[in-house]
């Protein structure tokens, strides 16, 4: 038996038409009950939205940024935003459907954005922040070959855009992936 990462994937940059699904797909992944069939939910730590559709059509429209959308089957199972800026790629609104969660599709996802951003744009690392409290999914990112950094930002209290918290000790953190290009195995000139 396959795994939803095993599963043909179609990678593409979204559409103002997606923008209603992708606001579905990202607020299921991270609020409300239906978050909690995966593992990424912050339902316990934010109550109210994750993203609407005007932060989402700007990442669509805006220079300089794309909003890779992944289909299996003529549907929307995950995104992620890639920003180029400068030397490095900014990796964000990151979701995937929670009841593909577990069974590799994120990898594959992640993946595929450090190989577009690091081909299309010719950067050399990927920064993505993560609120500290989520340990479980700053772990998740580590053992894809992301850092922590020590560099924190702080958690925009007050504005309901982002979710409403339900704790008092939210920041984000920085984390760093070196994108090396895949190495290449030299094989012995023969005569």
């Amino acid at each position: 038996m396959g795994t939803a990462a095993d599963t043909a994937l179609t990678f593409r940059d979204a559409t103002d038409a997606d923008v209603d699904a992708l606001v579905e797909l990202i607020e299921s992944a991270y609020r409300g009950e239906s978050s909690r069939t995966g593992w990424t939910t912050e339902a316990d730590i934010l109550h109210g939205q994750r993203t609407d559709r005007e932060a989402v059509l700007e990442v669509v429209e805006a220079p300089d940024s794309r909003l890779l959308t992944v289909e299996r089957e003529g549907r929307i199972v995950a995104c992620c935003q890639l920003e180029h800026r400068g030397e490095h790629a900014y990796f964000g609104m990151f979701a995937v459907s929670p009841a593909l969660q577990g069974a590799g599709l994120g990898r594959t996802v992640i993946a595929e954005a450090e190989r577009q951003a690091r081909e299309g744009w010719g950067v050399t690392e990927m920064h993505m922040t993560v609120i500290t409290v989520r340990e479980d999914l700053i772990a998740w990112y580590e053992r894809r070959g992301y850092r922590r950094t020590g560099k924190t930002a702080p958690f925009p209290y007050g504005d309901e855009r982002f979710g409403v918290p339900q704790c008092d000790d939210l920041e984000f953190e920085l984390l760093v992936k070196e994108l090396v290009p895949p190495s290449y195995t030299v094989r012995p000139l023969t005569r």
